[in-house]
């Protein structure tokens, strides 16, 4: 038995399936009927027509049949922010009585609040906290999910963030990937001065996070109510230096040209981009840069300006979808839901939600050589779906057609 729990030479064969694959090698989604997909040591050993199964690896192995249903790869949320503490449904019945954002702030709501809580918390109560949002993610077929810190907002805090999110990975059966975000907004210590927070982040947060290995990416907010194109620049500056990809909460609420400076640097993704322009989305695309897609966020805050979903086909920039789980902007912890959003409200097509979902949030978090779809030796991460074809998975709103979630292999 390895150190994840699996025993060394398990195979397992679902036959009897349908499979989405997502594999860039096939049109579409990647549809294969009547298929089989044989898992062993935890990853995908085939996946392909049942016909064409090798002998060899069904021979002793586990046999489940599917009857007809269909296999896609776990689902992947690629930008959360499910590490945090309380949440801030005060300031939304503040705002749906009448109160403006200034009044909420003034009433000590916003981003403070939730600093201010998970300053109090500890690291036990952030895992506690934390796990059920994980868990209702988990139970619609998620295998692998972004984790940001951002309401620490000083090393202390940041690093206890980021190990509550590790942890979740150690108490689930899920992959983890973690993200520094202490650019994410400008702590009440700092007197607003922007400058000088991202003097600490540079020289002694992000160094110091690097070190203990907490992070597997370094995020930023760049707009206007948070920090400039210059000062994100410092930071990727120092992300690059010690050696971690670099993404970017990006053109949300005005044209800061983030998605270009994303891309200049080589970003895994660039993410929101609600007033991206087209000079960004050809940028991006160049650059290799995913355009995280975030209706979750755009719902909840009532926004009008819709990413440029036209833009984005047009010059091939590829498109994830997530969620945004955070307390103050996108509650939201359902990837189904993130699906009919997006297609309902930006008019992406099924195969754009589900790619966005697999192949795309793969590729945003820089792992799409592991999982992200079903092909031979990457991990074994699978939803099984009791539906009739994959567009019941956008269509519908509010329920879960989940049959069986498989993480690697198990």
């Amino acid at each position: 038995m390895d150190r994840q729990g699996r025993v060394q030479g398990r195979k397992t064969v679902w036959r009897n399936a349908r499979l989405a694959t997502m594999s860039p090698q096939l049109a579409g989604l990647g549809i294969i009927e009547n298929a089989a997909v044989v898992a062993k040591d935890g990853r995908i050993a085939f996946a392909g027509p049942q016909a064409e199964l090798p002998s060899d690896l069904s021979a002793g192995a586990e046999c489940i049949d599917c009857e007809g249903r269909w296999i896609t790869p776990g689902l992947i949320d690629c930008h959360t922010h499910l590490v945090h503490a309380g949440d801030r449904a005060n300031e939304f019945e503040m705002r749906l009585a009448g109160a403006s954002y200034e009044e909420v702030a003034r009433a000590g709501g916003g981003i403070v609040s939730s600093v201010k809580a998970l300053r109090e918390a500890s690291e036990d109560e952030l895992v506690r906290q934390s796990l059920p949002r994980l868990d209702a993610l988990l139970a619609e077929g998620v295998t692998t999910i972004e984790l940001k810190s951002g309401y620490g907002l000083d090393l202390e805090n940041e690093a206890k963030s980021l190990r509550a999110a590790r942890r979740l990975g150690d108490e689930r059966p899920v992959t983890v990937r973690t993200s520094f975000l202490g650019a994410h907004a400008l702590p009440p210590e700092a007197n607003g001065d922007k400058d000088g927070y991202i003097d600490r982040v540079v020289r002694e947060m992000l160094p110091s996070i690097a070190a203990e290995g907490l992070a597997d990416a370094v995020d930023g907010f760049c707009e206007g109510l948070a920090f400039s194109p210059d000062q994100i620049a410092r930071v990727f500056d120092a992300a690059k230096a010690a050696g971690l990809p670099v993404k970017l909460h990006a053109d949300q609420l005005s044209n800061l040209h983030g998605a270009a400076l994303a891309a200049r640097y080589g970003a895994l993704s660039a993410d929101h981009l609600e007033y991206t322009d087209e000079a960004g989305a050809q940028a991006m695309a160049s650059a290799g840069t995913v355009a995280v897609i975030l209706p979750g966020a755009f719902y909840f805050i009532r926004e009008t300006k819709k990413p440029p979903v036209d833009l984005f086909r047009r010059h091939g920039t590829k498109m994830a979808l997530a969620t945004d789980n955070n307390p103050g902007t996108s509650p939201l912890t359902s990837l189904l839901l993130t699906m009919n959003m997006a297609a309902t409200l930006f008019g992406m097509t099924v195969e754009e939600c589900l790619l966005g979902l697999t192949r795309e949030a793969a590729r945003a978090l820089g792992l799409l050589g592991e999982t992200g779809t079903l092909e031979a030796g990457k991990w074994a991460d699978l939803a099984i779906w009791d539906i009739e074809r994959p567009a019941e998975l956008v269509y519908r709103m509010g329920f879960n057609p989940l049959y069986s979630r498989v993480w690697r292999g198990q």
